[in-house]
């Protein structure tokens, strides 16, 4: 599988810029791609400039993650106010055309504003409906690249106003474009209490997996752990649909090493990951097809057991 890890991991208060950082990922073995969070990573630089740093560091890019801050905490393409809705959409764009400029293939949108904290806050269909048609948009202008939606149920806003597979899968139909999908990011899925294998299952038999943001936690909070290290069969059946499915896009580690160092950190996660994927193929696919066929939880605790 290809990794991604988060840049802003690698922040600290000896290291703090993104050429800094870029300069660090360089140097881990089986990273091989990046995700930019636009506007945030391209202050002070350019596009020429971030295509050498990438190249410098043999990294490639991945995809363009939107990150809307300040102006926009009451919202982004939902928002009541149009004329922040219309800055929001106009960010969009940008991002399409950094991450095309840059060899990208996906641009990633999580709208952690667009939601509400109290009843009769907000429009519902009105905001979901402006949403609808932003999303149009902005498909048809990045037509040549995947758009992916990144939904939450919860965080900052006490209701997301994308907030599931459901509702996401929902928001891909009503726009009706073939170049939007959904990044499905596992703690996020846990928050939900989604079975994450479940939603990589429905969406990679739909062509519409986009991205995978791979971490782990205890389901109350966006926790960003390493992965497999508190969900770790639910971890192992996510990675089979992925290998079922045979989805060929990168895994982004969003991941927190709070108190961890980040190098160390992401060295961890591509170990676990190869050791996932060992497990998966010791077991083999087949054999796990047909303990899935068996719908015996028995059968599948012998399956785990027999691994180790």
């Amino acid at each position: 599988m290809k990794f991604a890890t988060r840049i802003n991991s690698f922040k600290s208060n000896t290291v703090r810029n993104v050429e800094e950082i870029l300069d660090l990922m360089g140097k881990v073995e089986g990273l091989d791609f990046v995700d930019l969070n636009y506007p945030e990573h391209f202050e002070g630089i350019d596009i020429k400039n971030m295509r050498e740093l990438l190249a410098r560091n043999g990294l490639k890019l991945n995809g363009v993650a939107l990150r809307f801050r300040d102006e926009f905490i009451r919202g982004e393409l939902g928002n009541a106010d149009a004329a922040v809705a219309a800055k929001a959409l106009d960010l969009c764009k940008e991002a399409v055309d950094v991450c095309r400029d840059l060899g990208g293939e996906v641009v990633t949108i999580w709208l952690g504003y667009d939601g509400y904290d109290y009843s009769f806050q907000m429009d519902y269909v009105k905001a979901w409906k402006q949403t609808e048609q932003a999303f149009r948009e902005v498909c048809d202008y990045g037509r040549d690249l995947r758009i992916s939606i990144e939904y939450k149920p919860f965080q900052p806003r006490v209701y997301s106003l994308i907030s599931s597979w459901g509702s996401t899968m929902s928001m891909l139909h009503d726009v009706g474009r073939d170049n939007l999908g959904i990044t499905l990011d596992f703690c996020h899925m846990l928050m939900k209490n989604e079975n994450p294998a479940f939603s990589a299952a429905y969406l990679g038999e739909r062509g519409k997996l986009y991205g995978v943001h791979l971490n782990d936690g205890a389901k109350f909070n966006d926790d960003g752990l390493m992965i497999g290290m508190v969900n770790f069969i639910q971890t192992l059946e996510f990675i089979y649909y992925l290998k079922r499915y045979r989805y060929d896009g990168v895994v982004y580690f969003d991941t927190f090493p709070v108190r961890e160092d980040a190098m160390q950190e992401v060295q961890a996660n591509i170990r676990m990951m190869g050791k996932l994927e060992k497990l998966v193929e010791r077991i083999g696919m087949e054999e796990m097809t047909r303990v899935i066929q068996t719908n015996d939880a028995i059968e599948v605790q012998k399956m785990i057991c027999d691994c180790f």
